[in-house]
């Protein structure tokens, strides 16, 4: 490997290990803030905040037109695509809130839930606070600095969601904890990004540097509304047809099961799309950092959700309370599919980076109508009807994305199988064990927790003695690069990363 090789390797290690560090203080704090408040909320002041969220979430991808990501994949960047980046989103947040304002009736009433329409109107400001924070946020990816990104996460939840969200719920606020949570997060992440990197001093939106942009940010603005039509369209057809407390276990079980996965899939992508965009003429480098993410997210994933589909009702239980059991189904049946959610984020970064954001963009379409149709199908068989169908979607997606990840890393399907093979491997000889050590505390009557963290302990010790004792089989050859690379970057100096990474190159 070149010196450079070796220097952007470092950052990107060192990214996942900022990002990786804070994303796991981010989830055990949201499941923390999400067990409080499911004790102090009731299932339909979350549904009423789910769909009105669903609202301002599609709002959100196009207020600022995929400038953002724009600003981190393309190869040169000018200061008149920054300002021009900062003007546009600045004003399309400002218009865009006005029109959810003014829409927020219609939306209520196309949602059956007529309480939607303050709550919705509430949020409409998280546009322009969102706005001014864009150009600063990209530019902090771009650059690689995921310390900040990570820290700014943590702390903006724990303020917003922690002090803000509890206080006013334990004040008796019910849906609207939920929504001032929510605008102080918001908030406080704008503030936190423009201290780093302050806005322009003149508005400027110069013609020729918005094209510059909006190429790459008008497909991946397709392709986004399209993934956030899959993502949202279960509980849109769960909130019209079924109710607002069966949105709340709904969503609730979907969030719960999703947390470990988007956490992990999240860093994963947050840190690979701006390193594999420096790299995006490289097809060799890209497909090796392609099959490493892949295969290190099957090892993680794939056990975990084995466990959790187990161990889904103490899980629920210790979670959300008592008060959730009907939450559990939807769960088990969404945790079948936690590898595919978490592996397909990997397929949109390589798709990304490399450009191709319209061939990305009509694979996300057929997603979106699949979720949307298999949840329309499956609410007549209730929520857990709908987990199925929205399962069903999830896996077509995961193929038709892996296969694009192929084309353009020109990857063959043998060697895509091959990385997830040993993660596959290490779930089925782990499962027996953990599913002994849950039936046995399960017959002990031990409480919920106690079985968690029985179940979990042996899952840990299992896992960990099979990859200690033969780890070619249970890792492979994508994890044991993964693992002596680590090891080499935590001793800090390059030259045994240089080493490590050459011997397994040559493998």
């Amino acid at each position: 490997m070149k010196a450079g090789h070796v220097g952007l390797t470092r950052r990107t290690l060192g990214g996942l290990v900022w990002m990786g560090s804070g994303k796991a203080a981010f989830t055990l704090l949201q499941l923390l803030v999400l067990s409080v408040l499911g004790r102090l909320l009731t299932p339909a002041d979350f549904g009423v905040v789910s769909a009105a969220v669903v609202v301002i979430g599609l709002s959100t991808i196009v207020s600022n037109l995929g400038l953002g990501p724009a600003i981190v994949q393309r190869p040169e960047l000018e200061q008149r695509h920054l300002d021009t980046a900062f003007t546009a989103s600045l004003g399309l947040g400002i218009g865009l809130g006005a029109i959810v304002w003014l829409a927020a009736p219609l939306a209520a009433e196309f949602m059956r839930m007529p309480g939607m329409t303050p709550v919705l109107r509430a949020l409409a400001w998280v546009f322009p606070i969102n706005g001014l924070g864009t150009v600063a946020g990209s530019l902090l990816a771009r650059d690689l600095e995921f310390s900040w990104l990570a820290i700014r996460d943590v702390i903006t939840y724990a303020l917003g969601y922690g002090l803000v969200g509890i206080g006013t719920a334990l004040l008796g606020w019910g849906v609207w904890a939920l929504v001032a949570a929510q605008l102080a997060q918001a908030a406080l992440k704008s503030a936190v990004l423009l201290a780093r990197h302050p806005p322009p001093r003149h508005l400027t939106l110069q013609r020729q540097a918005f094209k510059d942009l909006a190429w790459f940010g008008g497909g991946f603005t397709m392709a986004r509304l399209a993934n956030y039509a899959a993502v949202y369209g279960d509980n849109v057809v769960t909130g019209r047809f079924l109710g607002p407390a069966a949105l709340g276990y709904y969503g609730r079980a979907y969030s719960l099961m999703s947390a470990p996965a988007y956490a992990f899939g999240t860093v994963l992508d947050a840190v690979l799309f701006p390193a594999m965009a420096k790299v995006q003429d490289d097809a060799r480098r890209l497909a090796a950092a392609y099959l490493r993410a892949v295969a290190l997210i099957a090892l993680l994933v794939l056990p975990l959700s084995a466990a959790l589909i187990l161990l889904a009702p103490e899980v629920v239980r210790v979670a959300l309370g008592p008060r959730w059991g009907m939450a559990v189904a939807p769960f088990q049946i969404l945790g079948i599919g936690m590898l595919f959610r978490t592996s397909y984020k990997m397929s949109d970064s390589i798709a990304r980076s490399t450009g191709a954001v319209y061939r990305r963009a009509w694979r996300q379409v057929i997603y979106a109508g699949l979720v949307v149709l298999g949840a329309w199908i499956g609410q007549h068989w209730g929520i857990a009807g709908v987990a199925w169908g929205a399962l069903g979607a999830l896996s077509v997606n995961f193929v038709v994305m892996a296969a694009l990840s192929l084309d353009v890393a020109r990857i063959t399907w043998t060697d895509f199988w091959v990385a997830h093979r040993p993660a596959v491997l290490l779930t089925l000889v782990s499962f027996p064990p953990v599913w002994l050590a849950t039936r046995s505390a399960r017959t002990m009557g031990l409480p919920a927790l106690a079985v968690l963290s029985l179940a979990g302990a042996t899952l840990l010790l299992v896992c960990g003695a099979l990859v200690w004792g033969a780890p070619s089989r249970f890792l492979g050859t994508h994890g044991e690069w993964m693992v002596k690379t680590m090891r080499s970057y935590v001793r800090r100096p390059a030259r045994p990363v240089l080493a490590a990474t050459d011997a397994l190159e040559a493998r």
